[in-house]
């Protein structure tokens, strides 16, 4: 062939699906709903870092460090062929350490107090190999649709609309944008390879900042 067909073929701009978000009062709702429960922990956690389902689900103990008040993201669980496997992080950027704020720092020493009792009345059943932060009450890994149905049921409770959990991430982008965070700070807290991603397809403008921009326009006294 004397000519490259492939660069006849026009590929369309990809078209990412962009989830809304809750809002700081909705969220407020699902953490107040959680709450006494064995997995409040792990929404807070979704509230305030924004860790994507498998990373939470992936998270272990050796990750945190209470002492510097520090998390490290490296671990994913995902079903596999049937079976739950811990793996790394999609990709590098994902990999990272974070700062944890003071509310996420307490609830997960709480829940580390949670599980030792929950070691204590499994009285030998208790299986934890990988040293999971969040497992089923024998410390077993914990299925992401056994996840979704609690999540369910806690939105539910909270009379909630129909929001993902991953919807919580969404929401941590844009709480942090819209309080003037510094995109490139944005970026590393989500981790992010693009900084595009960050500001494209997380980065929401509600209807109330789009109201004030538009009033500044004034043809009257222009």
């Amino acid at each position: 062939m004397n000519r490259n067909v492939a660069k006849l073929v026009q590929i369309p701009t990809p078209r990412y699906k962009v989830g809304k978000g809750l809002s700081v009062k909705e969220v407020k709702r699902l953490l107040a709903a959680a709450e006494g429960t064995r997995l409040y922990a792990l929404y807070v956690l979704a509230a305030t870092l924004g860790l994507r389902r498998g990373e939470l689900l992936g998270l272990r103990w050796q990750d945190i460090h209470f002492e510097d008040a520090t998390l490290d993201v490296c671990k994913t669980l995902q079903r596999v062929n049937g079976r739950l496997l811990l793996d790394d992080t999609k990709t590098e950027a994902s990999d990272s350490t974070i700062p944890l704020p003071k509310i996420t720092n307490r609830a997960l020493f709480a829940h580390r107090d949670q599980q030792r009792q929950e070691l204590a009345r499994a009285q030998g059943l208790w299986i934890n190999e990988d040293g999971l932060v969040f497992t089923t009450e024998i410390g077993t890994p914990l299925d992401p649709r056994n996840l979704h149905r609690h999540f369910t049921a806690i939105r539910e409770q909270a009379g909630l609309r129909r929001v993902r959990l991953h919807d919580m991430r969404h929401t941590v982008v844009s709480l942090l944008l819209a309080l003037k965070t510094p995109p490139h700070v944005v970026q590393a807290i989500a981790r992010h390879a693009d900084i595009d991603v960050t500001m494209t397809i997380y980065a929401h403008t509600d209807l109330d900042a789009m109201r004030t921009a538009l009033d500044k326009i004034d043809w009257d006294n222009a």
